[in-house]
């Protein structure tokens, strides 16, 4: 029978309360930073130049300058189509701008494919979980871990030269499973897991890498409402354990709840971007959800047309 989920996990401290160091640290963070699009951070772990991004006649992703502090949550919000997913996969190397440029802990990730992202400290999680169905959640889990010396063909015909790396592998996954509660489906297969497993055997095998950035992509989409608060416990303690959380999110009482700071994009660009609670009032996001002039009065024709 699979853990109740709605009980607090001992091994994952409580942050839902305001006031722990790191959300404190964060939050002084911004404190002097201005809330425009591309305005820049103390201490930003990310920066985007100038990328852009066309289908055809499309352009889905023009983002002209983007930076994003370190070890803090940013929520990336938008109307649907406004550009999120392919921004995220531009920077992780699973698509390729255009144009532009990004460096990574200073160091630049142009050009640099999806797999080398993820060994530098970068990791993502997908809107549609991309868990391995045929292979046990230990075998995803082990899948996620990086620099396996058993991968190298003449290493793997001697044992005693990976067999100490792959328990300490199985030893570092056993203690995610049992942080997200699914130890106890450690030799089940993947694919017989419920959608909100799946994100959390994603968030967790995305954490063997011992990642510094972590982005997640729709993190709380098609989540029971008992995995939903697991799920926000969970990112609220990677905060909490120094990391730096980017993640995308449509539900305005999550943002509002667990971000720092959150980036607005609409038709490809950031046309916002500040501390929550200003963001929700501004009235360009406003505007590119709801649709310009929303709330301005009817023109005489307007009120004249039949109805």
């Amino acid at each position: 029978m699979p853990a109740d989920l709605t009980k607090a996990d001992p091994a994952v401290p409580d942050r839902t309360k305001a006031g722990t160091p790191r959300k404190d640290a964060a939050r002084q963070a911004f404190a002097g930073v201005e809330a425009v699009p591309g305005s820049a951070k103390p201490d930003p772990i990310l920066v985007v130049d100038g990328v852009t991004r066309r289908f055809g006649g499309l352009t889905a992703v023009d983002v002209a300058h983007v930076e994003v502090q370190r070890g803090s949550i940013t929520a990336l919000i938008g109307p649907n189509g406004a550009g999120k997913s392919t921004f995220f996969n531009l920077l992780t190397g699973f698509d390729k701008p255009d144009v532009g440029t990004w460096t990574f802990n200073g160091a630049s990730l142009s050009g640099v494919p999806s797999h080398k992202v993820a060994r530098r400290g970068m990791v993502r999680t997908f809107q549609l979980t991309k868990a391995l169905s045929r292979l046990t959640v230990m075998q995803n889990m082990l899948l996620g871990a990086t620099g396996q010396k058993g991968e190298n063909f003449l290493r793997a015909i001697f044992p005693m030269t990976w067999r100490a790396q792959e328990k300490a592998n199985t030893l570092r996954a056993e203690e995610l499973l049992v942080r997200f509660r699914l130890d106890a489906k450690r030799n089940d297969f993947a694919g017989t897991m419920s959608g909100g497993q799946r994100k959390l055997l994603e968030m967790a095998r995305a954490l063997m890498v011992g990642p510094e950035m972590v982005m997640l992509d729709e993190p709380m989409a098609g989540v029971n409402p008992a995995l939903t608060q697991s799920l926000l416990t969970h990112v609220k303690s990677l905060r909490e354990e120094g990391m730096t959380v980017l993640f995308v999110e449509h539900d305005m009482d999550m943002v509002r709840d667990i971000s720092d700071w959150v980036l607005v994009m609409a038709q490809g660009k950031v046309i916002a971007e500040g501390p929550p609670e200003q963001i929700m009032a501004n009235e360009a996001v406003i505007d590119a959800y709801l649709g310009g002039h929303h709330d301005a009065p009817l023109q005489d024709e307007e009120q004249a047309a039949p109805r």
